[in-house]
């Protein structure tokens, strides 16, 4: 069987399609995928690829807002990539995220992304940069610098209407557990 791809919202996907893509995380994360790493990756598009085995690729892109040099862009930040462990490196990451980059580049100012040492070559081979500035989160105390971060966030400039500086720093929303 070819490996179909699907993308749809967090809202179309039942109970049990669900299941199967936090399944699918867990085992790839090596059980290091926590409930609030799952939550960051709803409320957005998916990319879903099934094979004869079943769920065998996913990502998500959901909305965040980042502020750089004074403006908010939207920002498509990806999160959930993964694939099962017996089709990797057979392309359906790529499949995963160009359907997410469709996305993105349609519907947000900017992509972002963190990516592990691991993951990082998937996505700069697509383009995506590494930001050489400072990371920082809007926090509920005021903004706070994230220099573990740094280095580790990979951005898709789509229309900012102005070219990203490294000088400034970008800030980005707050959430629980990772903030990016």
């Amino acid at each position: 069987m070819t490996p179909r791809l699907r993308t749809a919202h967090t809202s179309a996907l039942t109970p049990a399609e669900l299941r199967c893509v936090r399944a699918l995380l867990d085992e790839a994360f090596d059980g290091d995928f926590s409930d609030e790493d799952w939550d960051h990756g709803l409320g957005g598009m998916h990319a879903l690829v099934h094979d004869g085995a079943g769920l065998a690729a996913h990502g998500s892109v959901v909305m965040r807002r980042t502020l750089h040099r004074g403006h908010w862009l939207r920002t498509g930040y990806v999160e959930a990539v993964a694939v099962r462990a017996d089709v990797r490196r057979t392309g359906l990451g790529g499949r995963v995220m160009s359907a997410l980059e469709h996305v993105v580049d349609r519907a947000y100012d900017l992509g972002a992304l963190c990516a592990s040492e691991d993951g990082a070559p998937l996505y700069t081979a697509r383009g995506w940069r590494r930001w050489g500035g400072r990371v920082c989160a809007l926090s509920p105390a005021g903004v706070v610098r994230l220099p573990e971060e740094e280095g580790n966030v990979l951005l898709r400039p789509v229309r900012t209407g102005r070219p990203l500086d490294p000088g400034h720093d970008l800030v980005f929303d707050w959430r629980d557990g990772d903030v990016v």
